[in-house]
């Protein structure tokens, strides 16, 4: 991977990051407004997978064996990557409070790290060990994990489910190409992960319920489609997409690191929409992450083994929802 390739990776992970982080400031009033996360969540998605259809469809420019090729890979996006990440935070969330939830399924990077290891039988460098530490301080110090809720096993395996599937989602977009356009997977991903959250909801598993009452939105009532329609177009559309890009061009475990600027950009977008306390301790949060993804960026390129590849969300942000993929 030579510099150039890497650094638009990373400005495109960033990109990702920032809009995978509006989703949770955007999505807060839905839910106040009557939205439960499953619907909500179904609905940005496939939004997100039919704004996406047209151009997954011309992107292909009519070769669609390179979709037959990689259907297990687009399998694999839409019921890990999408829909079990999302169902298993929504499960964990309901146990645990949301910020501990967040921060488990947010340790993904540090399992790609692992993984890695595992596989390759290499001890990861000590930028990279050290990188974790650094970043894994500052996710705790922006997300402040807590509450008052009772210790629960079965909410904590949730918890843990949805980083194996984040974790999982990353090694899924990263996964060579052979051909496939970011913009496909992302789009026939979301259209099938969103079709089968429907179905989960609609079956009564989880709660799904919709609302077309007004919602408060940029010191106005507005109608409730439009921040939904932001939510899919801009923080789903967008992001997938440019997550599935950036991570082909990082490898899983960089990008996923990089991803957890996304629970910074959610604190500083609740900040800046929605009027929430902005401390000095989350500031100081995201300063680590970005340190931590220095020192993960700074090994160098040919001593780095990605895992074999294989949605965190997801999430709709680390306020109710997560991002990914998460």
């Amino acid at each position: 991977m030579n510099r150039s390739s890497t650094s638009l990776g990373l400005v495109i992970a960033v990109v990702a990051a920032a809009t995978f982080g509006l989703s949770g400031a955007l999505a807060k009033p839905l839910l106040e407004s009557g939205w439960s996360p499953a619907a909500a969540v179904t609905a940005r998605v496939l939004i997100g997978g039919i704004v996406l259809s047209p151009l997954a469809v011309l992107s292909l420019h009519g070769k669609w064996a390179l979709l037959w090729r990689a259907r297990w890979r687009v399998l694999a996006m839409a019921l890990i990557g999408v829909a079990a990440t999302q169902l298993l935070y929504f499960g964990a969330i309901e146990r645990i409070p949301v910020g501990t939830a967040v921060l488990i399924e947010y340790m993904a990077p540090l399992l790609l790290v692992g993984w890695a290891w595992a596989r390759s039988r290499r001890s990861p460098k000590a930028v990279v060990l050290i990188g974790s530490v650094v970043a894994l301080a500052g996710l705790v110090l922006v997300v402040s994990p807590g509450g008052s809720a009772s210790f629960d096993v079965l909410g904590l395996l949730l918890a843990l489910g949805a980083m194996v599937g984040c974790a999982i989602y990353y090694l899924v977009a990263a996964h060579p190409s052979d051909g496939l356009p970011a913009v496909a997977l992302a789009g026939f991903g979301l259209l099938l992960g969103g079709l089968l959250l429907g179905v989960v909801g609609l079956s009564g598993l989880v709660p799904f319920r919709t609302s077309t009452a007004d919602v408060a939105m940029f010191g106005a009532e507005v109608p409730w489609w439009l921040p939904l329609l932001i939510i899919g177009v801009v923080a789903t559309a967008v992001a997938y997409s440019t997550s599935i890009a950036a991570s082909e061009m990082l490898g899983s475990r960089l990008a996923s690191f990089v991803g957890l600027l996304e629970v910074v950009a959610a604190t500083f977008y609740a900040w800046l929409l929605l009027g929430e306390q902005l401390t000095v301790p989350q500031l100081l949060g995201g300063l680590l992450i970005l340190i931590g993804i220095g020192f993960v960026r700074s090994e160098k390129t040919d001593a780095v083994i990605e895992p074999a590849s294989v949605p965190l969300v997801e999430p709709l942000g680390s306020e109710e929802l997560p991002g990914r993929p998460g």
